[in-house]
């Protein structure tokens, strides 16, 4: 599984899931800090990577253009560091691992998470 980090989370993010075993980039080492969502979304897709954000719009953008990739992860917290969130979101990753390569929505909050399968209908 691959995945790039969005500008809205800490590159911190990259070591945590390289250390689970994943590849990860954060985006600012591969596109312009000031990119739109859906030239992220489509850099992903291109390029086989699972988007991990912070921002509900890739979910929105996911829903408007009926999408069946790439899967995106979207954390719902106030406090999105890996050393808060990192255990949580690593179980997470590999329960729904399979879902993920094959394309979903996967949104992590404190307390659960929720997978929708894509494209939405």
């Amino acid at each position: 599984m691959k995945i790039v980090i969005d500008m809205n989370l800490s590159p911190d993010w990259v070591k945590v899931l390289e250390d689970a075993g994943w590849e990860a980039i954060h985006w600012s080492t591969v596109g312009d800090i000031r990119a739109a969502d859906d030239v992220i979304m489509s850099w992903a897709r291109e390029n086989d990577f699972i988007v991990f954000t912070h921002d509900l719009d890739f979910g929105v953008l996911l829903a408007l253009t009926q999408a069946e990739s790439p899967s995106v992860i979207q954390v719902r917290t106030q406090d999105v560091f890996p050393e808060v969130l990192g255990a949580q979101l690593i179980k997470v990753l590999k329960e729904h691992q399979s879902a993920l390569e094959k394309g979903a929505l996967l949104t992590v909050d404190e307390e659960k998470s929720r997978v929708r399968i894509l494209p939405f209908r």
